[in-house]
C-alpha cells in the first residue's frame, strides 16, 4: 500500500484472497492485494474481480474505484499462470480467455463510474483494467507499456478498450513497439485522463468523487447508458427516436423533477 494512503476495510464487505474492497460514504474501493507479484491478475483475481462487480449494491454505491496495494497498480498477467494455461487444450486456453475479456466488458459496463487510480507500474493487461473504467488518473512517475509483442503474443482481450482510448494510430505505436511511458506520456496518448504528481493523486480522486456527489445518481447511469448506446449500438438514424424518448423519460423521472425543481428554486438537489 502507497505511503499516506489509509484504506477502510467495512466489516461487513465480502472477503477476497487478491483483492480488497471497503465502501466509506457510498464510495466502493476495490485494491489489488497480490504486491508481491506487483498485483499481477491470475485467474482468482479475475474470479474475483468478476464476483466483486457481478454482486455490488448499485444503490448504495456512488463510484468504484479501482486501486493497487503495494508498488504499483498491476503487472499485468502472471506469467506462470499464463504459461501454465497455455499447455492446456486450445479449448481451455479459449475459455480462459473469454472470461478475462468478460470481466474487462463487466467493469466497461458496470452501471456506477468507475476510476482507475494508478501508481508505479501498469503492465499489459492492467491497460485493461484501467482502460475500461470510466475515468483513469495516474503519478507522473507511473510507467505503462502494452508489452506483449515482447514475449510473441498481442493485447487481444484489452485492444477494444485500448483503442477505445487511445485511438487507432495511437494504439498502433504502443502495441507494435511496446514501448514504455510515463505518466505524462500515457496524458498525452489519453491512455489517461489526467497524470499528476504522487503526492497530488489523491487529492485529484477526491475533487473528482466531490463532483460526481453533486449529479444526479440515476442520471450518471443514464449517461453511462447513453455512451455506450450511441457509441456501440446506434446508427446516427436509430439515434434520433434513442435520444429523444431517453431525454423525454429522464424529464418526468422522480430525479428529473427534483433535479430542475431544485435549480429553479435555488437550493441543492436532495441527493446532495
Amino acid at each position: 500500500m502507497e505511503d499516506g494512503v489509509v484504506f477502510k476495510k467495512i466489516s461487513n464487505m465480502k472477503s477476497y484472497k487478491t483483492i480488497e474492497t471497503g465502501m466509506e460514504k457510498g464510495v466502493l474501493t476495490i485494491r489489488l492485494n497480490r504486491p508481491d507479484v506487483h498485483n499481477a491478475f491470475d485467474e482468482t483475481m479475475l474470479q474475483e474481480l468478476t464476483d466483486c462487480f457481478q454482486t455490488m449494491d448499485h444503490e448504495q454505491t456512488l463510484c468504484v474505484v479501482l486501486r493497487g496495494n503495494g508498488k504499483s497498480f498491476c503487472a499485468g498477467v502472471d506469467l506462470n499462470w499464463m504459461k501454465a494455461v497455455s499447455q492446456n487444450s486450445y479449448e481451455t486456453n479459449f475459455q480462459e480467455s473469454l472470461f478475462l475479456a468478460n470481466c474487462f466488458y463487466l467493469i466497461y459496463t458496470c452501471p456506477r463510474p468507475t476510476i482507475a487510480v494508478v501508481h508505479g507500474v501498469a503492465l499489459g493487461g492492467a491497460n485493461g483494467l484501467l482502460s475500461a473504467c470510466d475515468l483513469a488518473f495516474c503519478a507522473d512517475d507511473a510507467l505503462f507499456s502494452l508489452s506483449e509483442v515482447k514475449i510473441g503474443i498481442v493485447p487481444a482481450c484489452i485492444s477494444p478498450y485500448v483503442i477505445k482510448r487511445v485511438g487507432e494510430y495511437g494504439s498502433k505505436e504502443l502495441m507494435l513497439t511496446g514501448r514504455r511511458i510515463n505518466g505524462k506520456e500515457a496524458e498525452g496518448f489519453r491512455l489517461v485522463n489526467k497524470s499528476v504528481p504522487s503526492a497530488e493523486l489523491d487529492a485529484l480522486l477526491e475533487e473528482t468523487i466531490a463532483l460526481l456527489r453533486s449529479s444526479g445518481p440515476k442520471a450518471m447511469s443514464h449517461c453511462k447508458e447513453l455512451i455506450f448506446q450511441v457509441s456501440n449500438e446506434l446508427t446516427l438514424e436509430q439515434a434520433i427516436d434513442y435520444t429523444a424518448r431517453m431525454i423525454a423519460d429522464i424529464r418526468a423521472s422522480d430525479e428529473g423533477q427534483e433535479g430542475m425543481n431544485a435549480f429553479l428554486e435555488k437550493r441543492k438537489p436532495n441527493w446532495i
